[in-house]
């Protein structure tokens, strides 16, 4: 499985763009919020999350999306993980929505926010809310500002099994015991012997 391409852009429009790397051309999905990233640039690191469709009646599919960030990438992969959203209606959210303003949406419950998507109906939205309230990190709003270790051990808690509220507050005292710059793995550990 690829995690990222490096090449130089011979192609840069907002849905997709064309990677050169070794004399290979890759035709990699990416969302307007990506686009705005790279447009200036000549060569580019994406994250790439790939996809094989492998169905009778048509040869097999292989396509690349990628993504200027992880966080985006990451964003991506919850948003497909839920029931009726596809990879073309992800691409949409995240073309609309920056990974903070979808997961301030989610923590708040603003349905409205995710129905003014093109292709999010009110059912969709509510899908969206209520699969990804416990599997999506909320980023911190304030003083603190956005920690990107605190929210990927965070996930990584709550794909463990743990209750969103018992990981946050076993990663607070972690965080104030032994402050905000350590490892995602050892924040984890550390919340481990707490909870």
């Amino acid at each position: 499985m690829l995690s990222f391409i490096e090449g130089h852009l011979t192609e840069k429009n907002p849905a997709y763009v064309v990677m050169e790397n070794h004399g290979l051309g890759y035709l990699v999905h990416i969302s307007l919020n990506t686009y705005i990233q790279i447009k200036d640039l000549e060569r580019a690191r994406l994250f790439i999350h790939m996809t094989i469709k492998n169905e009778a009646s048509t040869p097999v599919g292989l396509s690349l999306y990628g993504f200027s960030g992880e966080e985006e990438r990451e964003t991506f992969r919850k948003l497909i993980s839920v029931s009726g959203v596809g990879n073309s209606t992800a691409m949409l959210v995240l073309s609309s929505l920056t990974p903070r303003q979808l997961y301030e949406a989610i923590a708040s419950g603003n349905v409205s926010l995710l129905q003014s998507v093109k292709g999010i109906g009110a059912k969709t939205a509510q899908r969206i809310l209520i699969d990804l309230k416990d599997k999506a990190a909320v980023i911190e709003i304030g003083d603190s500002g956005y920690n990107t270790k605190r929210i990927e051990a965070l996930s990584g808690l709550v794909v463990l099994g743990f209750s969103k509220a018992a990981a946050e507050k076993a990663l607070n005292k972690v965080m104030e015991a032994q402050g905000p710059s350590l490892p995602v793995e050892r924040m984890i550990k550390e919340a481990l012997k707490i909870i």
